[in-house]
């Protein structure tokens, strides 16, 4: 039965595009694959060793050898495996329809020939540094461990200053033209960066910090990579996706060790117990979930639930993390089950609610002592709490526009913020005062045209 109604849709198919006319991989074959296959069949996954996020890994094959045979469907391993009543492909989500199990199937029959434009085998690779007419937003910042370096989010790239703002030391430049988060190892030797293009592309790329190079960059999904934390060990690096995911990365390898799929919505930010045995991740679905790094099983949700979380970040000693939320709350929480809640929904594991702020928070972050906790957002200021007793401690005001990025200094009470402005804004918080201000992206000046 199933049989004919495949060569049914396969006639009608034929009768739609033309029996003369061939099937492209890249405008027809690919979208199919990226819909139904790329989740389990990319880089950092690689279920039976198959990657299809390429037309060579499709080629390859996988640990059974190739799934293809040029101009031989019938004997093509990978219309056995997407066709019949249940197929054995997909594992997660619908099954191909049989439209597109006939298209295929006719690609196969026609050759199986790649037509993916030069142009379009990786159209997020730049051949050189970009150049920036104007500061451009910054979204991520990160002081190196030993604080002689910060990181800054670019277009394609993310720049190393040194820590004053005095030189670029390297610009370290990728596939991903928008950059979401970075993270350095605690021994400063690797940095981790996050992002990609909405909608297109997720990455996570791991760079040699001393030698400026690319160690791997790492494929996730269609959609940007948010929130990128390494373990304590720095052998693993967790992130959350718009796809509503967690991943847990091997750092070696590459190769994905585990992917949490218990959100429902996007997933902003991610951090390690201090032991490195658990992952905390925060959702725009308002949850932050307690899972085990060794498993993924799901331990609980440590908050509850009242807005979304938009960013994360753990004491530098202890499990305890601190959120911002999207209507502007702060809150710190135990990073432990939650196994106190009741019928009444009792928040068991807060530890302090701070004074809510006039809009959504986008970045928030503690000193290395713990003894304060910075926060910024939507609104053009900066506030500075102890963490003691949630008093404010400073505000800083005269940013033009909202702040996305926070840093502190591993050994100098400095604090670096970045946003919209495209200016980082340095200060000193034993005094409440700004020290340094620089724009960390090399400007080239458009031509004046003269009259």
């Amino acid at each position: 039965m199933f049989r004919a109604i495949l060569i049914a849709s396969f006639t009608f198919t034929l009768s739609v595009l033309g029996e003369d006319k061939a099937v492209s991989y890249y405008d027809q074959v690919t979208p199919i694959l990226k819909k139904s296959c790329t989740g389990c069949h990319h880089p950092g996954k690689l279920k039976g060793e198959l990657d299809l996020t390429t037309f060579a890994g499709f080629k390859k094959g996988g640990k059974h050898g190739v799934v293809f045979k040029e101009g031989d469907p019938k004997n093509s391993s990978v219309i056995e495996e997407i066709s019949g009543k249940e197929p054995s492909m997909p594992k997660e989500g619908d099954p191909l329809s049989a439209a597109e199990v006939a298209l295929i199937e006719k690609w196969i029959s026609e050759g199986a020939k790649d037509d993916t434009p030069a142009d379009k085998k990786n159209p997020f690779k730049i051949s050189e540094p970009p150049t920036y007419a104007a500061p451009g937003v910054i979204s991520a910042l990160a002081y190196s461990p030993d604080g002689e370096l910060l990181a800054v989010s670019g277009y394609h790239e993310t720049l190393l200053h040194k820590s004053d703002g005095s030189a670029i030391v390297a610009r370290l430049i990728g596939d991903s033209p928008r950059i979401e988060s970075v993270a350095f190892s605690k021994n400063g030797k690797l940095l981790a960066i996050s992002g990609g293009a909405p909608a297109l592309m997720g990455e996570v790329q791991i760079w040699d910090v001393e030698k400026h190079s690319l160690v791997r960059a790492i494929p996730l999904g269609t959609d940007s990579i948010y929130g990128v934390s390494f373990s304590p060990e720095g052998d693993r690096v967790a992130c959350g996706g718009a796809d509503k995911s967690v991943r847990l990365l091997n750092v070696a390898d590459g190769k994905e060790l585990f992917k949490f799929d218990n959100h429902s919505d996007w997933v902003f930010g991610t951090t390690f117990s201090v032991d490195g045995k658990r992952v905390l991740t925060g959702s725009r679905d308002r949850a932050m979930k307690l899972i085990t790094a060794a498993n993924a099983q799901f331990i609980d949700d440590i908050n509850k639930l009242l807005e979304n979380v938009i960013c994360i970040s753990r004491h530098p000693k202890e499990d305890i993390v601190a959120y911002g939320g999207e209507q502007g709350g702060v809150r710190t929480y135990r990073m432990q089950e939650n196994q106190g809640r009741t019928a009444a929904n009792n928040d068991v594991n807060i530890v302090r609610e701070f004074e809510r702020q006039p809009g959504a928070v986008h970045a928030i972050c503690f000193t290395p002592d713990a003894t304060l906790l910075a926060v910024g957002g939507s609104s053009d200021e900066i506030r500075v709490y102890k963490t003691g007793d949630g008093k404010r401690a400073f505000t800083f005001k005269g940013l033009n526009g909202a702040i996305f990025a926070l840093s502190a200094h591993p050994t100098k009470n400095l604090l670096a913020a970045g946003g919209f402005e495209g200016k980082i804004h340095v200060y000193e918080l034993e005094k409440g005062t700004e020290t340094n201000s620089f724009v960390p992206f090399p400007i080239k000046a458009k031509p004046v045209a003269v009259r």
